[in-house]
């Protein structure tokens, strides 16, 4: 067994998958509408399918924003030097809402950036 994807749930998908791709990096693998049921899906990772967990991101279109909730945590994504990570994040348009630093009670350096539906993705300094 291996994990496959993460949904979330979008409320533009267009916003969406220009963060996760031109500000975070990954690519765009695939994408299809069902207009039978009014939503759209499209599958977003750093590498194929097949070998890797990707993020399904799912629009239904008539809906534009979702309560999150508090059981959903975050998306944690290796990073070679988390204040670099987050300085391209920045140049990028993105939102960083925790610099770069140290795990309180800890030494992993790690920090956060918000995606365009509030969604927290953890970035974790490894390397």
């Amino acid at each position: 067994m291996r994990m496959l994807h993460t949904m979330l749930r979008v409320g533009n998908l267009e916003r969406s998958l220009q963060f996760y791709t031109d500000v975070l990096g990954m690519k765009l693998l695939r994408q299809e509408d069902y207009p039978d049921g009014k939503f759209s899906l499209a599958f977003v990772g750093y590498g194929d399918e097949e070998n890797n967990t990707v993020l399904e991101l799912t629009y239904n279109w008539d809906t534009d924003n979702y309560d999150l909730g508090n059981g959903f945590g975050h998306i944690a994504i290796a990073v070679p030097n988390a204040v670099a990570a987050c300085e391209e994040i920045k140049k990028r348009g993105g939102k960083v809402i925790r610099e770069a630093g140290p795990m309180m009670h800890g030494t992993l350096v790690l920090a956060f950036v918000e995606d365009p539906d509030g969604y927290k993705i953890e970035l974790i300094e490894q390397g």
